[in-house]
Protein backbone atom coordinates (compact mmCIF):
# COMPACT_ATOMS: atom_id res chain seq x y z
CA UNK A 1 0.00 0.00 0.00
CA UNK A 2 1.42 3.54 -0.92
CA UNK A 3 0.70 6.54 1.62
CA UNK A 4 0.35 10.23 1.38
CA UNK A 5 0.01 11.69 4.58
CA UNK A 6 -0.40 15.52 5.63
CA UNK A 7 0.69 16.64 8.83
CA UNK A 8 3.11 14.11 9.59
CA UNK A 9 5.12 16.28 12.20
CA UNK A 10 2.08 17.19 14.05
CA UNK A 11 0.95 14.73 17.63
CA UNK A 12 -1.12 12.68 15.15
CA UNK A 13 0.85 12.53 12.23
CA UNK A 14 3.92 11.76 13.64
CA UNK A 15 2.03 8.42 15.00
CA UNK A 16 0.63 7.90 12.08
CA UNK A 17 4.53 7.87 10.20
CA UNK A 18 5.43 5.77 12.82
CA UNK A 19 3.36 2.95 12.02
CA UNK A 20 3.39 3.25 8.59
CA UNK A 21 7.23 3.06 8.72
CA UNK A 22 6.51 -0.26 11.18
CA UNK A 23 3.94 -1.67 8.87
CA UNK A 24 5.25 -4.62 6.25
CA UNK A 25 2.20 -4.02 3.64
CA UNK A 26 3.38 0.22 3.92
CA UNK A 27 5.21 -0.14 0.63
CA UNK A 28 5.97 3.53 0.59
CA UNK A 29 4.96 6.97 2.53
CA UNK A 30 4.53 10.25 0.65
CA UNK A 31 4.78 13.06 3.71
CA UNK A 32 3.51 16.08 1.99
CA UNK A 33 4.48 19.13 4.69
CA UNK A 34 5.19 22.67 5.37
CA UNK A 35 8.51 21.32 7.28
CA UNK A 36 10.48 18.09 6.85
CA UNK A 37 9.70 15.03 9.12
CA UNK A 38 13.43 14.71 10.06
CA UNK A 39 13.31 10.75 9.53
CA UNK A 40 15.26 8.92 7.41
CA UNK A 41 13.91 5.93 6.03
CA UNK A 42 13.88 4.24 2.36
CA UNK A 43 10.14 4.16 1.92
CA UNK A 44 9.78 8.10 2.58
CA UNK A 45 9.20 10.63 0.59
CA UNK A 46 9.58 14.24 2.40
CA UNK A 47 7.76 16.57 0.20
CA UNK A 48 8.25 19.83 1.70
CA UNK A 49 5.82 22.78 0.60
CA UNK A 50 5.22 26.17 2.02
CA UNK A 51 1.90 25.88 1.12
CA UNK A 52 0.24 22.44 1.50
CA UNK A 53 -2.97 22.25 -0.88
CA UNK A 54 -0.06 23.69 -4.01
CA UNK A 55 0.20 19.56 -5.20
CA UNK A 56 0.52 20.28 -8.67
CA UNK A 57 4.42 19.51 -9.37
CA UNK A 58 3.78 16.40 -7.47
CA UNK A 59 0.54 14.94 -9.79
CA UNK A 60 2.64 11.92 -11.48
CA UNK A 61 3.86 10.22 -7.81
CA UNK A 62 0.17 10.84 -6.67
CA UNK A 63 -1.89 8.74 -9.73
CA UNK A 64 -0.65 5.53 -7.94
CA UNK A 65 -1.30 6.28 -4.20
CA UNK A 66 -4.03 4.33 -2.32
CA UNK A 67 -4.84 5.96 0.43
CA UNK A 68 -4.13 9.41 1.55
CA UNK A 69 -4.20 9.92 5.82
CA UNK A 70 -5.13 13.99 6.28
CA UNK A 71 -3.76 14.59 10.11
CA UNK A 72 -3.53 17.99 9.48
CA UNK A 73 -5.41 19.90 12.17
CA UNK A 74 -5.64 23.16 14.62
CA UNK A 75 -6.85 24.21 17.58
CA UNK A 76 -10.28 26.62 17.75
CA UNK A 77 -8.81 28.30 20.84
CA UNK A 78 -8.50 31.67 19.64
CA UNK A 79 -9.61 31.59 16.56
CA UNK A 80 -12.90 33.49 14.69
CA UNK A 81 -14.93 31.38 12.84
CA UNK A 82 -14.13 32.47 9.83
CA UNK A 83 -10.15 31.65 10.62
CA UNK A 84 -10.78 28.50 11.78
CA UNK A 85 -12.91 27.44 8.52
CA UNK A 86 -10.28 28.63 6.37
CA UNK A 87 -7.49 26.32 8.00
CA UNK A 88 -9.99 23.70 8.35
CA UNK A 89 -12.61 24.07 5.67
CA UNK A 90 -10.68 25.61 3.01
CA UNK A 91 -7.26 23.77 3.18
CA UNK A 92 -8.82 20.14 3.77
CA UNK A 93 -10.89 20.28 1.14
CA UNK A 94 -8.05 22.28 -1.48
CA UNK A 95 -6.19 18.98 -0.89
CA UNK A 96 -9.00 16.28 -1.18
CA UNK A 97 -10.49 18.01 -4.83
CA UNK A 98 -7.01 17.71 -6.43
CA UNK A 99 -6.77 14.43 -4.97
CA UNK A 100 -9.73 13.00 -6.29
CA UNK A 101 -8.83 14.67 -9.51
CA UNK A 102 -5.98 13.42 -9.99
CA UNK A 103 -6.68 9.88 -7.96
CA UNK A 104 -10.09 8.63 -8.03
CA UNK A 105 -9.84 4.81 -6.56
CA UNK A 106 -7.75 6.99 -3.63
CA UNK A 107 -8.97 5.78 -0.22
CA UNK A 108 -9.21 9.68 1.75
CA UNK A 109 -8.68 9.43 5.56
CA UNK A 110 -9.59 12.35 7.84
CA UNK A 111 -9.12 13.13 11.38
CA UNK A 112 -12.08 15.04 12.79
CA UNK A 113 -12.95 15.02 16.36
CA UNK A 114 -15.28 13.37 18.79
CA UNK A 115 -18.53 15.63 18.72
CA UNK A 116 -18.60 16.63 15.47
CA UNK A 117 -21.76 17.95 14.32
CA UNK A 118 -22.96 16.57 11.19
CA UNK A 119 -25.87 18.73 11.08
CA UNK A 120 -23.41 22.18 10.97
CA UNK A 121 -25.99 23.95 13.03
CA UNK A 122 -25.20 23.25 16.54
CA UNK A 123 -24.05 25.83 19.04
CA UNK A 124 -20.33 24.93 19.08
CA UNK A 125 -18.21 26.75 16.64
CA UNK A 126 -15.54 24.09 15.64
CA UNK A 127 -18.16 21.03 15.69
CA UNK A 128 -19.69 22.91 12.97
CA UNK A 129 -16.79 23.65 10.87
CA UNK A 130 -15.58 19.69 11.07
CA UNK A 131 -18.91 18.64 9.85
CA UNK A 132 -18.71 20.78 7.12
CA UNK A 133 -15.77 19.77 6.43
CA UNK A 134 -17.10 15.87 6.92
CA UNK A 135 -19.94 16.41 5.03
CA UNK A 136 -18.25 18.14 2.08
CA UNK A 137 -15.20 15.02 1.72
CA UNK A 138 -18.33 12.41 1.93
CA UNK A 139 -19.57 13.57 -1.50
CA UNK A 140 -16.40 14.61 -3.39
CA UNK A 141 -16.55 11.04 -5.03
CA UNK A 142 -13.49 9.58 -4.02
CA UNK A 143 -13.11 5.55 -3.61
CA UNK A 144 -13.73 5.39 -0.36
CA UNK A 145 -13.84 8.39 2.65
CA UNK A 146 -13.62 7.77 6.71
CA UNK A 147 -13.75 10.31 8.71
CA UNK A 148 -12.20 9.30 12.29
CA UNK A 149 -13.35 11.29 15.41
CA UNK A 150 -11.15 10.38 18.28
CA UNK A 151 -11.70 11.88 22.24
CA UNK A 152 -9.07 12.56 23.60
CA UNK A 153 -5.60 11.10 22.19
CA UNK A 154 -3.02 10.15 24.63
CA UNK A 155 0.48 10.17 22.66
CA UNK A 156 3.04 7.54 23.46
CA UNK A 157 6.34 6.43 22.01
CA UNK A 158 8.49 9.87 22.44
CA UNK A 159 5.67 11.74 20.37
CA UNK A 160 5.24 15.65 21.44
CA UNK A 161 2.38 17.76 20.44
CA UNK A 162 4.04 21.74 19.67
CA UNK A 163 1.74 23.14 22.75
CA UNK A 164 3.14 22.97 25.43
CA UNK A 165 0.55 22.79 27.79
CA UNK A 166 -0.85 19.69 26.21
CA UNK A 167 2.69 17.97 26.96
CA UNK A 168 2.31 18.94 30.17
CA UNK A 169 -0.95 17.30 30.57
CA UNK A 170 -0.27 14.45 28.62
CA UNK A 171 2.91 13.97 31.06
CA UNK A 172 0.84 13.34 33.83
CA UNK A 173 -1.86 11.07 32.24
CA UNK A 174 0.38 9.23 30.19
CA UNK A 175 0.94 6.25 32.85
CA UNK A 176 -2.87 6.01 33.18
CA UNK A 177 -3.65 5.95 29.25
CA UNK A 178 -4.35 1.85 29.33
CA UNK A 179 -6.98 1.77 32.27
CA UNK A 180 -8.50 4.95 31.17
CA UNK A 181 -9.18 3.45 27.73
CA UNK A 182 -10.74 0.66 29.32
CA UNK A 183 -12.75 2.86 31.48
CA UNK A 184 -13.79 5.13 28.92
CA UNK A 185 -13.13 3.85 24.97
CA UNK A 186 -15.69 6.77 24.23
CA UNK A 187 -13.66 9.19 25.21
CA UNK A 188 -9.72 8.11 25.26
CA UNK A 189 -7.55 6.74 22.68
CA UNK A 190 -3.72 6.65 22.16
CA UNK A 191 -1.62 7.67 19.13
CA UNK A 192 -0.36 4.28 18.42
CA UNK A 193 -4.21 3.08 18.04
CA UNK A 194 -5.17 5.88 16.41
CA UNK A 195 -2.40 5.15 13.63
CA UNK A 196 -3.07 1.56 13.53
CA UNK A 197 -7.15 1.86 13.13
CA UNK A 198 -6.25 4.09 9.87
CA UNK A 199 -4.38 1.72 8.43
CA UNK A 200 -6.69 -1.52 8.64
CA UNK A 201 -9.50 0.82 7.66
CA UNK A 202 -7.34 2.27 4.67
CA UNK A 203 -6.29 -1.37 3.51
CA UNK A 204 -9.43 -3.17 4.62
CA UNK A 205 -12.35 -0.66 4.51
CA UNK A 206 -14.84 -0.21 7.14
CA UNK A 207 -18.56 -0.79 7.03
CA UNK A 208 -19.41 3.03 8.50
CA UNK A 209 -17.75 6.31 6.51
CA UNK A 210 -17.82 7.54 10.42
CA UNK A 211 -15.17 5.85 12.41
CA UNK A 212 -16.10 7.05 16.59
CA UNK A 213 -13.05 6.39 19.49
CA UNK A 214 -14.87 2.79 20.33
CA UNK A 215 -14.15 1.78 17.28
CA UNK A 216 -10.96 3.57 16.73
CA UNK A 217 -9.72 1.67 20.03
CA UNK A 218 -10.88 -1.70 19.21
CA UNK A 219 -9.44 -1.77 15.41
CA UNK A 220 -6.37 -0.46 16.72
CA UNK A 221 -5.73 -3.14 18.88
CA UNK A 222 -2.09 -4.96 18.54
Amino acid sequence: MKVLLFGATGMIGQAVLQECLRDPGVSQIIAVGRRPTGVSDRKLIDVVESDVTHLTPHETELRDVDACLFCLGVTSLGLSEDEYSRLTFDVTLAVARQLVRINLHMTFIYVSGAGTDSTERGRVMWARVKGRTENALLTLGFHAAYMFRPGAVIPLHGIRSRTAWYNAVYTLIRPLATPLIRLSPTHVTTSDRLARAMLVVARDGYSSPIVESPDINRLGVP
